[in-house]
């Protein structure tokens, strides 16, 4: 089979060959299909697997691994008897190697012997790969994903987290409570990088007083080869082995280890398998390290032939592009300068400099020889290009980043490509279904262009409310099948578990809020009103309210705001219609999107960057009801959905009781009224009118086709 990227497979080859080994012959090439998460997006590849057993499927994250592995003898046969399935089979495996075989995309200074390297500490790709904590990671999944269909050189590179982010539970006093699973590789869509003796490859960075060892997992992405390292390598120390144990480990020594091996170790993993970077684009600063060893040789642990720390920034600059995500300060984490010089002890005698050198190189104000250090700034240093992830955030950031590049705001270079989504990840089935019938042939390969979207606006009122009560329907479905076990598992009375199965309507309006759970993210304004918020869902058009988030482990402030939420259990009888999902991730955070009819975001402004959850409810026929930050202040035309008023205000207090009042006022008397006023056969046709016109307005502009065409123009052919 052709493929555009080849260093590296040898290990997958094995591993799909030994899969191939377990199935009867008609189903073999189930085995290379498991071990492409293209699959994930090709219609019907979900169903391929789930097909086999629908129950397993779900238990296993949607592993295709894993699910064939598992599979019963019986349920084998059984399908490899059903001529149907077998066409299907070879129906989809005749897509993924027509995709593979693709010629490459044309980019200036990159190619396929030369990609685009992609460095990202987080890849939300599939639930079942939980290498993710949120929105940073399931927007380089999109990246990925949306380079493999636009046929792009690229290749992505992260960490292997045998224990992934944490998973929530929640305790009856309503307080957040962790834990992790350790996730074994070779059950994984995952293969080991081998050396040319079919031993693992391996490479060393330098961490300490030491070299740690460091090996590689290739994972494909569609066209996108994803290399994840990994330092649990026997022989390591223990304390090595653990670096790329816990994405974001609480330990600062760790973290700083882990952007160390992800910096150093994506440039060294690569020139090992002899694919050198034509481009480096660092997705947020954690990767930062890369541009210095862009600069040497390529010998591994070899000094840097000459070049002193700011010379090698200056000799990588032409190959560094470098995305920036968040003002919030835990984004752009600084270190003790002592803290820098322990466990990047041996970095700065590389280039024949001393500490100071490199600890200048991570401060706004590189005099300033007392001040905390970070990755940030190294990467605005080191890239030609720096971007941010909306139009909001550019400005933002320029303002924010100013005294580092000695500039007025306005003149700081600091760009923007507003983030965008992966239509065929993100999109609910009824509607994806609803658009291939009116918009023609492939689409999504053309969802960049308005033209695409126009015949939306003709598709006939019963048939799009069709389409989004289906949408809602298999979201109450999934809320259902979840709602009565968590609540017993955290040790609520039988009665209480029942009473949310009980009163969810899968024909309510459904408001939706699903964020990481930060304080400025303010998901207290929802409760801020305790009396009036209980009213909407107990009007004429009753409402329910499903909500799902985790916050940091280590922020308390955060819990307690979560807490607080659970305090309305006892408040009403219709609190039976707030509905809180544990867990939040990829499955949860799919099914709410593309359920939900309204989206509420209320980040205190100007600091959500960009947001992707908002954008992903308006291509599945849900609106957005939001602040006017990041992605939505350009979004928002006054005919697509609601908004708030997004300017500062240094009083906090007074702003949020005003955006309270202004979310309240519009769900009152702007929301509701819409949804309820129905034609004679009961369709909301001013509802639908307005899906249509945010179908219109956001499809083409918020698809990660349109932001990855913005990538290749304005910042990778720069």
């Amino acid at each position: 089979m052709d493929e555009p990227v080849t260093q590296g497979n040898e290990g997958r080859e094995a591993a799909v060959a030994s899969l191939a080994d377990r199935l009867p012959t008609p189903l073999r090439p189930l085995a290379r299909i498991a071990y492409n998460y293209r699959w994930s997006w090709l219609p019907g590849g979900h169903d391929l697997f789930a097909r086999l057993d629908v129950d397993r499927w779900r238990r296993v994250d949607r592993n295709p691994v894993r699910a064939l592995i598992e599979a019963t003898p019986a349920a084998l046969a059984e399908a490899a008897a059903d001529t149907a399935y077998v066409a299907e089979v070879d129906r989809i495996a005749a897509a993924l190697a027509a995709d593979l075989a693709r010629a490459p995309a044309e980019v200036d200074g990159v190619g396929p012997s030369a990609p685009i390297a992609y460095v990202c500490a987080e890849f939300g790709i599939h639930p079942s790969l939980p290498i993710y904590s949120g929105g940073l990671g399931v927007l380089a999944g999109d990246i990925c994903k949306e380079a493999s269909d636009l046929a792009l050189p690229f290749v992505g590179v992260g960490l292997f987290y045998r224990r992934g982010y944490f998973h929530q539970r929640v305790n009856l006093a309503g307080w957040q409570q962790e834990y992790w699973t350790e996730v074994d590789p070779d059950l994984l869509p995952a293969a080991p990088v081998l050396a040319d003796d079919g031993s693992p490859l391996e490479i060393h960075v330098p961490l300490w007083d030491r070299q740690v060892t460091v090996r590689a997992w290739r994972v494909d992405v569609g066209r996108v080869p994803l290399f994840l390292l990994d330092s649990d390598v026997a022989g390591n120390d223990p304390a090595d082995r653990w670096i790329t144990a816990r994405l974001y480990d609480a330990n600062r020594d760790v973290r700083l280890a882990q952007y160390t091996v992800l910096g150093l170790g994506s440039v060294r993993i690569l020139r090992a398998m002899g694919i050198e970077p034509g481009l480096v684009h660092l997705n947020e600063g954690h990767g930062a390290l890369s541009v210095l060893e862009l600069a040497t040789d390529g010998t591994d642990g070899a000094d840097a032939a000459g070049l002193d720390l700011d010379a090698a920034v200056a000799a990588s600059r032409d190959r560094v592009v470098f995305t920036t995500h968040t003002p919030v300060a835990a984004g752009n984490e600084t270190y003790e300068p002592w803290r820098i010089v322990t466990v990047l002890e041996q970095l700065p005698g590389r280039f024949g400099s001393d500490p100071r050198a490199l600890l200048s190189l991570g401060r706004v104000d590189p005099e300033e020889h007392e001040s905390e250090a970070g990755m940030t700034p190294l990467a605005l240093r080191a890239a030609r290009h720096v971007n941010a992830v909306s139009r909001r955030h550019g400005e933002v950031a320029r303002g924010m980043w100013a005294p580092l590049f000695g500039t007025d705001a306005a003149d700081t270079p600091i760009g923007h490509v507003t983030n965008g989504v992966h239509l065929p990840t993100w999109m609910a089935p009824s509607i994806r279904a609803l658009l291939d019938r009116h918009l023609g042939e492939d689409w999504t390969r053309r969802a960049d262009d308005r033209a695409t979207w126009e015949p939306v606006l003709d598709i006939p009122d019963a048939e799009l409310w069709e389409a989004r009560r289906a949408a809602r329907h298999r979201l109450i479905d999934y809320v259902k099948d979840r709602i009565a076990t968590d609540r017993l598992a955290r040790g609520e009375d039988i009665a209480y578990a029942q009473r949310a199965v009980r009163a969810l309507d899968p024909d309510a309006l459904t408001l939706g809020f699903a964020r990481r759970v930060a304080s400025y993210k303010r998901l207290y304004l929802l409760r801020h009103d305790v009396e009036r918020a209980l009213k909407l869902l107990d009007g004429p058009s009753p409402a329910q309210l499903l909500f799902a988030g985790k916050a940091h482990p280590a922020d308390d402030g955060a819990k307690g705001i979560l807490k607080s939420m659970f305090d309305l259990r006892g408040a009403s009888h219709v609190a039976d219609r707030i509905v809180f999902l544990e867990d939040y991730g990829m499955t949860s955070g799919s099914m709410l999107t593309g359920g939900c009819d309204v989206w509420l975001n209320v980040p205190r402004p100007p600091l959500e960057a960009s947001g992707t959850s908002g954008m992903k409810s308006a291509l599945s026929g849900g609106l957005n009801l939001s602040v006017a930050d990041g992605w939505w202040d350009e979004a928002y035309d006054g005919t697509n959905g609601w908004t708030i008023s997004g300017a500062e205000d240094p009083d906090h207090a007074t702003q949020d009781q005003r955006h309270a009042n202004e979310l309240y006022e519009l769900l009152e008397r702007q929301v509701v009224p819409l949804w309820a006023k129905r034609d004679a056969d009961g369709v909301p046709v001013g509802w639908c009118r307005m899906v249509k016109a945010s179908l219109v307005t956001v499809g083409p502009r918020f698809s990660a086709t349109r932001m990855m065409r913005d990538y290749v123009e304005t910042v990778y052919r720069s």
